[in-house]
C-alpha cells in the first residue's frame, strides 16, 4: 500500500508546478489558520486547480492531481492578512478528502515519484533558449534558483507555467509525467500560437 499523508488542499483558479514559484495573498479565516500552521510546523499545504465552484466562498471542489507547496517568503502587511510567496514541491494525487466545518479542504494524498532527472535532449534545444530569452526579459528574480536550463523537467515545467493557455489545458500538462511529453505538448501549443 502506498505511503500517504493528510495536508490541508487550497483550491485555486491556477496550476502549481514542481518548483514553480506561487504569489499569494491569504484573508479568509480558514486559509489564514492553515498559513499559520503551515509556518509555525514548517509544512506543506497542497494546490489543486478547481473543478468546480470558486476560490472565495463556499469550499470548490479540486482536481485530484496538485503539487504541494511550501512558504518560503511571508509577511503580515495588516492584521488577518498574509503575503506569502510558496514554491511548488511534489505533485500528488488525492486519495480521500473531507471538508472541515471552518471550510478547509483536508486531503490524504500520495506523493508522487518525481521523474528521473532527463538532460534537455538537442531536439528541444530552442525550447531552452526561448526560456533563456524570457527569463533575461521578465528578470531571473522570477523564476526559482537555481536554473536548470539543461534539465527537461525544469524547461517543461517552466514554459508550461507561462503559456498564455486556460489552466485546464495547464493541468493537462502537470498530469503528464513524462518531461519529454511535456516538451512535445509545449512545442505543439507554440506552434498553434504561432498560428493563430
Amino acid at each position: 500500500m502506498e505511503a500517504t499523508h493528510e495536508i490541508p488542499i487550497f483550491p485555486l483558479g491556477q496550476v502549481l508546478f514542481p518548483a514553480g514559484r506561487l504569489g499569494l495573498r491569504i484573508f479568509e479565516p480558514r486559509y489564514v489558520g492553515m498559513t499559520k500552521q503551515c509556518i509555525r510546523d514548517n509544512a506543506p499545504f497542497g494546490v489543486a486547480l478547481i473543478r468546480a465552484g470558486f476560490e472565495a466562498g463556499r469550499p470548490a471542489i479540486p482536481c485530484d492531481l496538485g503539487c504541494t507547496a511550501r512558504i518560503v517568503e511571508w509577511d503580515v502587511p495588516n492584521p488577518g492578512l498574509f503575503s506569502l510567496l510558496a514554491r511548488g514541491e511534489s505533485p500528488f494525487r488525492i486519495v480521500e478528502r473531507r471538508t472541515q466545518p471552518d471550510g478547509l479542504i483536508i486531503a490524504r494524498v500520495a506523493l508522487l515519484d518525481p521523474p528521473d532527472p532527463i538532460a534537455l535532449p538537442t531536439r528541444y534545444e530552442p525550447l531552452g533558449k526561448l526560456l533563456q530569452r524570457l527569463i533575461d526579459e521578465i528578470g531571473a528574480q522570477n523564476f526559482p534558483s537555481p536554473q536548470r536550463l539543461d534539465d527537461a523537467a525544469w524547461v517543461g515545467n517552466r514554459l508550461a507555467e507561462l503559456l498564455p493557455i486556460a489552466p485546464e489545458r495547464k493541468q493537462q500538462l502537470l498530469e503528464l509525467r513524462d518531461p519529454l511529453s511535456v516538451l512535445a505538448e509545449v512545442e505543439q501549443l507554440l506552434k498553434d500560437l504561432r498560428e493563430d
